[in-house]
């Protein structure tokens, strides 16, 4: 019998770049190959050469059809084989690959933030609610707002395969958190982006949508990042690895490249304040959430763990951003003979 596949992409809109999916239907016994859409349409094309070209790369069981319905998340290709300039997941391959022996691997704390109409759910109409401090991890009908559809998300992602770690109610009403990982680099950012599509897709059902802006309210709330956790096998066992890692994206230009990379609206986000440092000055420290990087007070304790890396925004490209720390502290590990 055949089944029902949906192409997952990202699409060329800027600066943010935005989930595409469509169906294809598959003969029973046949895998998921390549297939193309009208580039026009996703900012990746002109009219007069519209066609652009989706090659599977992972597959998930697609938990909102069910049966034998897949998931596909596709890189996006030129007609002459070449990656499309908006395929930021063939420039992390490379990299992945040079930096493979080193087994880094990621967890990355997706924050984002349910909206009904134009205001966030939990706000009252032409109002505000209470400020901000009972609502993280919090529990009751006057603090939490959207619960059925995280805990639907939640069941949704399992069912698909995916290695989401946890939930938890954030800092503003209507804001969440998902966590997915530990993973390596290509594992991580196509499962954060098929996580993100189906938080979309659950949402949809409910009737609200979901933001991943950096900023979601003016004012004195929080904003919402994508807090990256970071760890090479060296670094797991060494506490030295730590402190090469959390330095070296503090040397010379990288913090400048590292944060331009960061999302959009990370000068909004990133300002000194809600547990943030400021988005042009470099720091690490232990338990610090007012650092560029914290190092867990467990990792001190231990000796050995990971690193976070607090700034990157709710909206970052993922294969960006895994690509950026791979490549920085990879380098710095290899110089300083920690592999």
């Amino acid at each position: 019998m055949p089944y029902k596949a949906e192409y997952i992409w990202i699409d060329g809109t800027e600066p943010t770049a935005k989930l595409r999916s469509k169906t294809k239907i598959i003969a029973d016994g046949e895998e998921p190959g390549t297939w193309g859409f009208d580039g026009s349409s996703t900012n990746q094309a002109e009219g007069h050469a519209s066609d652009r070209v989706l090659k599977p790369v992972a597959t998930y069981k697609d938990p909102i059809r069910g049966g034998d319905s897949i998931l596909v998340m596709c890189e996006v290709f030129n007609i002459d084989g070449t990656p499309h300039d908006s395929n930021t997941r063939a420039l992390l391959r490379p990299v992945a690959e040079k930096y493979a022996a080193q087994e880094s691997l990621f967890g990355i704390e997706q924050e984002y933030t349910f909206f009904e109409g134009s205001r966030p759910l939990g706000f009252p109409i032409g109002g505000y609610p209470a400020p901000q401090g009972g609502y993280y991890c919090g529990v009751g009908a006057d603090e939490i707002f959207g619960r059925p559809v995280v805990e639907k998300h939640l069941d949704n992602c399992l069912a698909a395969g995916l290695g989401i770690s946890g939930i938890n109610a954030e800092v503003m009403p209507g804001q969440w958190e998902f966590q997915v990982g530990p993973l390596s680099p290509l594992d991580v950012s196509d499962q954060l982006w098929v996580a993100r599509w189906l938080l979309y897709r659950t949402a949809e059902d409910f009737g609200i949508s979901a933001t991943l802006d950096a900023k979601p309210a003016k004012g004195d709330w929080n904003g919402a990042g994508a807090h990256t956790n970071f760890s090479t096998k060296k670094m797991r066992e060494d506490y030295d690895a730590i402190i090469v890692a959390a330095e070296s994206l503090g040397k010379g230009d990288k913090p400048l490249e590292h944060i331009t990379n960061y999302g959009t609206g990370v000068e909004e986000r990133l300002t000194g304040a809600h547990e943030t440092a400021p988005w042009n000055e470099y720091s690490y420290g232990v338990s610090n959430r007012g650092a560029s990087v914290r190092i867990p007070w467990q990792v001190e304790v231990d000796k050995k763990g990971y690193i976070e890396d607090r700034r990157p925004n709710a909206n970052v490209d993922p294969y960006v951003v895994t690509r950026l720390i791979v490549g920085t502290c990879g380098a710095a590990l290899v110089e300083a003979d920690l592999v």
